[in-house]
């Protein structure tokens, strides 16, 4: 079975050899502007690094004959690890928001809740909607699934179904995800 292009970029971070690392000779050298020098000894590789000041970083190890290049290493993992914080920094994590009703709700408490469910989908987050009952009102539990049923039918066009209306002991609880075109 093959391996995703992340795997492979992280098992061959692992294993990245540089200068006296480096056994199998001979390797396929290419040059610190990325032109190619050709098949030579690793000795010939190493006074060539010697020479220029830079580092021999194995960038092909399961190629035959190993791909060599000439760079400075510590430059190379500096920007390495930069273009990783970039990353990280652009991702987006989705965060569960929860809002909560009653069954009894009011339509102006009900406007505001369902107005932050709405900003909470278009940010991409998921809603959980959490109807919580109170003393005997748990015996009219259909009230509270007509609101909750309401607040998808008021949010379709931002949010779907995850999970349908679940019981547990006085709360009610649904999922809501942002649709995917957003």
């Amino acid at each position: 079975m093959g391996r995703t292009p992340a795997e492979g970029r992280a098992i061959s971070e692992k294993r990245v050899r540089v200068n006296e690392q480096i056994r199998i000779s001979p390797i396929r050298l290419i040059g610190a502007e990325g032109e190619q020098i050709g098949i030579v000894s690793l000795d010939q590789a190493r006074e060539r690094a010697d020479e220029t000041g830079l580092d021999l970083v194995e960038v092909a190890p399961e190629a035959r004959p190993p791909v060599v290049k000439l760079m400075d290493y510590g430059k190379f993992k500096y920007e390495e690890a930069r273009a990783a914080k970039e990353a990280r920094k652009k991702q987006h994590t989705v965060h569960v928001k929860e809002v909560k009703f009653r069954p009894g709700i009011e339509d102006h408490d009900y406007a505001f809740k369902v107005r932050h469910a709405r900003r909470f989908l278009e940010e991409g987050n998921k809603v959980k909607l959490t109807m919580r009952f109170r003393g005997r009102q748990v015996t009219h539990a259909g009230l509270g699934r007509d609101v909750l049923v309401r607040v998808t039918q008021d949010l379709q066009d931002v949010g779907k179904v995850e999970s349908q209306p679940s019981f547990e002991g006085r709360i009610m609880s649904m999922v809501l995800a942002p649709l995917k075109s957003r």
